[in-house]
């Protein structure tokens, strides 16, 4: 099962997440620093405040990468090393961090792919309102020319956001990521600013000019929803999530508009929708050069008149997400469903866009354990990835233009509010001693990639 010649296989990352070095090289507070550090936010207390020690130990875990023959490798710029307090001049410490990272890579012949935004905004911006206050898209903006200036010469591949869902309706709606916030109004505007702030970047970077024809855009985390049962009000439910996981964000992208029904949804509820002004979609639509989907699971729903909102996701919309009895699940309970993929990526060409599309996150959580010769044998994330890997490429051909593929994670890795109990590396971290071991599925993995594709 071959993929065309030059498919970028690489695997993914985010600054909060493996970083550490919270205090160090003129970073400031992240959001993600104070949620986790609030009691009872995050799994038994974890934080971010060591993760992997990616900070200090960049070239053991780049001869890593090249040794599963990586390649690509899709990371995060931690914001708060950059612009410490949200705005101002940048921190070259910083910078020279980032910079230090891609000429590794370069020098590896390992394609950067860089995520400007993955969840660690700045505290001092926060602090002033964070997304819900149109400003944050500004400063963003300003913040990516930083970043652009310095590494556009070498960094090939750029995406604005990661998974603006998440940031929006964990973050704002649901209360079950930084900053903790469950207001659905709230949600609205962080959705909307952050989709301003991704246009906003778009300009910013195109304003700079564009070095080896560098590619720009944006990475969505998009699901497939299914109605529980045979049942009208369960289909109406599956729309109703639709709307709000994918449409709401697609819809804007590609066609300027936000779904009306969405909006109309929450209107009727009292609920201010997202506050566009004129020019806005505009900019939010502009065009991309190739779109990041991040794919886990379907979402499986079944209509719950009686739901009052609460910290469980879709709440808000009257709808009960409910997991699949049958089937294999992963570790973190999630169904494993390699055709919702194929599914999505058909879709997108069908209703969406001809951009070209990256794979930009899919993985699995293991129950992983170093057994007493040290070897750590997952088995279950080797037959998740084949799955996986044969539904895209049953997808390509149906015309799908895929160009690459980034498992989630490189590293084992502060699992947000699951915090370390969670892992979805290829590679296994001992957290006490920081030591690295690949595990059975980063030596098949680099078989894949040698033959450009799953055997058999």
């Amino acid at each position: 099962m071959q993929f065309p010649e030059g498919f970028l296989w690489g695997t993914a990352t985010a600054s909060y997440q493996i970083e550490g070095a919270v205090n160090e090289g003129g970073r400031g507070t992240s959001i993600w620093d104070t949620f986790s550090h609030t009691p009872g936010k995050v799994y038994r207390g974890d934080t971010g405040d060591i993760a992997c020690d990616h900070y200090h130990r960049p070239e053991e875990d780049l001869d890593l990468m090249a040794d599963l023959g990586l390649k690509a490798y899709r990371f995060s710029v931690a914001w708060p090393r950059i612009q410490p307090d949200g705005s101002g001049p940048p921190n070259q410490e910083g910078l020279d961090f980032y910079r230090r990272l891609v000429d590794g890579l370069r020098q590896r012949d390992i394609v950067p792919m860089l995520t400007l935004y993955h969840w660690d905004l700045p505290q001092a911006l926060e602090d002033r309102g964070g997304w819900t206050n149109r400003d944050t898209s500004e400063r963003f903006a300003e913040y990516t020319g930083f970043v652009y200036e310095a590494l556009a010469d070498t960094v090939p591949f750029w995406i604005t956001l990661n998974e603006p869902w998440v940031a929006s309706w964990l973050g704002h709606g649901y209360g079950l990521h930084a900053p903790g916030k469950q207001d659905a109004a709230s949600a609205l505007a962080a959705t909307h600013h952050l989709l301003l702030g991704h246009g906003l970047a778009l300009e910013r970077m195109r304003s700079v000019g564009n070095p080896g024809d560098n590619q720009l855009g944006v990475t969505l985390n998009l699901h497939p929803a299914l109605a529980a049962r045979d049942r009208d009000a369960d289909e109406e439910a599956a729309r109703r999530v639709d709307g709000q996981a994918n449409r709401l964000y697609l819809d804007p992208l590609f066609r300027g508009e936000y779904p009306e029904d969405i909006v109309s949804y929450y209107g009727g509820r009292g609920v201010d929708g997202p506050p566009v002004r004129d020019g806005d979609l505009e900019k939010i639509s502009g065009p991309v050069d190739f779109l990041g989907i991040n794919y886990y699971f379907r979402h499986h729903v079944r209509d719950a008149p009686d739901e009052t909102p609460s910290q469980i996701p879709f709440s808000d919309l009257a709808v009960r997400p409910i997991v699949p009895h049958a089937g294999e699940k992963t570790a973190m309970g999630w169904p494993v469903e390699p055709d919702g993929l194929s599914e999505m990526l058909v879709r997108l060409k069908d209703e969406y866009t001809d951009a070209p599309i990256y794979v930009t996150e899919n993985g699995r959580a293991v129950h992983d354990y170093a057994d007493p010769n040290g070897d750590v044998k997952d088995e279950e994330r080797i037959s998740y990835l084949d799955s996986h890997f044969r539904a895209v490429h049953g997808a390509m051909e149906q015309g799908v233009d895929l160009r690459g593929y980034m498992v989630w994670s490189f590293l084992d890795n502060f699992e947000w509010a699951e915090g370390y109990s969670k892992r979805f590396g290829l590679v296994y971290v001992d957290y006490a001693t920081q030591k690295r071991t690949p595990k059975s599925s980063a030596r098949w993995y680099a078989g894949v990639i040698r033959r450009n594709g799953p055997d058999g």
